[in-house]
């Protein structure tokens, strides 16, 4: 069982930056991707951005070039840079975590807690 723990979320004005960190309980080179997922009442989950085991990033259409995620593999963690934040990035962010049993290539899925990013002046 991965666990996760999030941090950073808050209240920003429109404009403003934020820094999601994500940390794990194992080593991020046991995955096979890590990143976030959004989620607003009444609306589906939004993929935000996610990094995969070779390094590749992935980032939803709404949120390119202004978000940016990274990892710190000594850390175990992974970072979602949020710049330029408008009021509809408005949400609850859920760290992601899959891994795909080698053997039997069945995937599992782990998530966060979520944390609120809040966007409004």
């Amino acid at each position: 069982q991965v666990q996760l723990d999030e941090s950073g979320g808050g209240l920003v004005q429109p404009g403003g930056s934020l820094r999601l960190s994500c940390t794990t309980s194992q080593s991020i080179f046991d995955f096979n991707s890590m990143g976030w997922y959004r989620k607003v009442p009444g609306k589906q989950r939004e993929l935000v951005a996610v990094i995969i085991s070779g390094g590749a990033t992935k980032y939803g259409d709404s949120v390119k070039g202004r978000f940016t995620i990274s990892r710190d593999i000594a850390k175990n963690t992974a970072y979602l840079q949020m710049d330029s934040l408008k009021p509809e990035d408005t949400a609850v962010y859920y760290c992601n975590v899959l891994v795909v049993d080698t053997r039997t290539v069945v995937p599992s899925e782990y998530w966060g807690q979520g944390t609120q990013v809040t966007v409004s002046s």
